[in-house]
């Protein structure tokens, strides 16, 4: 047995071989030795790596030790002749092409040998050199469209199993996924109105009379929006205005805000009736805040016509404007803003009606009162009060934490979480403060 590599000459165009990642492999077989040196000859210069055996037991042999691509094996061999040696290489190398050289007298007593051996081709001898160089580039080139179909379907299985899995597993991805977007989007509204809260109760630590004013008339004024048919949409709205609605409080001297409107001059009271601009010249900036700076401004005008700062009347009186407004009058009555003594809660919703058609919209007072009488008390679950160094992560405030000076610094329905149960208590530690916090007991909505 020998092995050539034939590199010196070219091969002609016709009988080049398609281009593969190794060298395509021919084995010769002939028990004679001049017939497999020929074929080794011509085979040179073709770029084939060659291997011959003088026998069917060789070929076998050697065939167990190298991949061959293509088998050119005479028909008349002692032992084991060529329609016997293909038929084995068809049985344990079913990939391997198989070309058989045959006498003319052979051919019709070879035809069953080479049906069982499923042979490409049979050539006649004396054989045709390029006949037999065609026949292996033909060979190589069927065998490497075969690899490729073979990879092509591979790749095909594979990917459609990868598209099984990921169909099974894509709702649940999605899901998944909409879950975390939907917690980002949470937290995102959360920090968002938290905030606006923060920045609320800033701007009402200037007057200490109306801390948690901002956030009373928030809350009332969401109640009468969603009465008077606004959307979820709309009502946020009017509950942030309502939460920023005195953010101009910021820019008024210390001497305006710390009087009463009753004991202010007429030049401090005028000062005064600028901070509803002042409020939304402050938010102007911002982006998200452009829907409730209308709101802010027009907060001090009247159903008549006698409001500030631009005297609109009526339904020219934005419809959130006009909601603020009499949630506003409503908690400055009870809180002395208003009146030195302050009134009532009742008092205060008698005071309102009483304005009903001339300082507020009618409409706007009609579902204050149904709002009023939603208001009834029901029993509700006590929050339980808790030290920070209980404190656990999943746990709820049921209501605002806020500093000694008024500040708010948490809200409620704020979940606890391991970082910010952390920082409340260095919070605690820092400021030699001792905090309780009120905590929902488990399963409170």
């Amino acid at each position: 047995m020998t092995v050539e590599w034939a590199a010196d000459l070219a091969l002609p165009a016709a009988a080049e071989a398609a281009p593969v990642d190794e060298p395509w492999t021919v084995l010769c077989v002939d028990d004679e030795a001049n017939i497999v040196s020929a074929l080794r000859r011509l085979f040179r210069g073709s770029g084939y790596r060659v291997f011959t055996a003088l026998s069917g037991a060789e070929a076998l042999e050697l065939m167990g030790r190298e991949q061959v691509d293509l088998v050119i094996s005479d028909m008349r061999m002692p032992l084991m002749d060529g329609a016997q040696l293909l038929e084995q290489v068809r049985t344990r190398w079913p990939a391997t092409t198989r070309i058989l050289l045959t006498g003319y007298a052979d051919v019709a007593s070879s035809v069953a040998a080479i049906n069982r051996g499923e042979v490409y081709r049979y050539i006649t001898k004396p054989w045709n050199d390029g006949e037999i160089l065609m026949n292996a580039r033909q060979a190589f080139e069927r065998q490497a469209l075969e690899r490729d179909k073979q990879r092509l379907e591979q790749l095909t299985q594979h990917q459609n199993a990868e598209l099984k899995d990921l169909n099974a597993t894509l709702e649940q991805r999605v899901a998944t996924r909409t879950a975390e977007l939907t917690q980002v989007g949470e937290r995102t509204k959360r920090n968002y109105l938290n905030s606006i809260k923060v920045l609320s109760d800033l701007a009402g630590l200037r007057n200490p009379t109306l801390v948690g004013h901002a956030r009373r008339v928030a809350d009332l004024s969401r109640r009468i929006g969603r009465k008077l048919g606004m959307s979820e949409a709309q009502a946020m709205e009017v509950f942030i205005a309502g939460l920023l609605h005195d953010v101009g409080h910021i820019g008024l001297p210390d001497a305006v805000l710390t009087k009463t409107l009753p004991k202010m001059s007429t030049s401090e009271l005028a000062l005064y009736q600028k901070h509803a601009v002042m409020g939304e010249q402050a938010l102007m900036p911002l982006d998200d805040m452009q829907a409730v700076v209308g709101l802010i401004r027009s907060h001090h005008e009247r159903h008549d016509g006698k409001g500030t700062p631009d005297r609109l009347a009526g339904n020219d009186i934005p419809l959130g404007a006009r909601i603020l407004a009499l949630a506003d009058a409503y908690d400055d009555l009870q809180n002395g803003h208003v009146i030195a003594s302050g009134l009532s809660a009742a008092e205060a919703a008698t005071f309102v009606q009483c304005g009903r058609g001339n300082q507020f919209q009618p409409e706007v007072v009609d579902a204050f009162v149904q709002v009023l009488a939603d208001m009834v008390p029901r029993p509700e679950a006590k929050p339980i009060p808790t030290h920070t160094d209980a404190l656990m992560p999943g746990m709820v405030l049921a209501s605002e934490l806020r500093s000694p000076e008024g500040v708010m610094l948490l809200a409620a329905d704020q979940p606890l979480t391991a970082d910010l149960i952390r920082r409340i208590r260095q919070y605690e530690l820092r400021d030699g403060l001792t905090l309780i916090l009120l905590i929902k007991p488990v399963g409170t909505p």
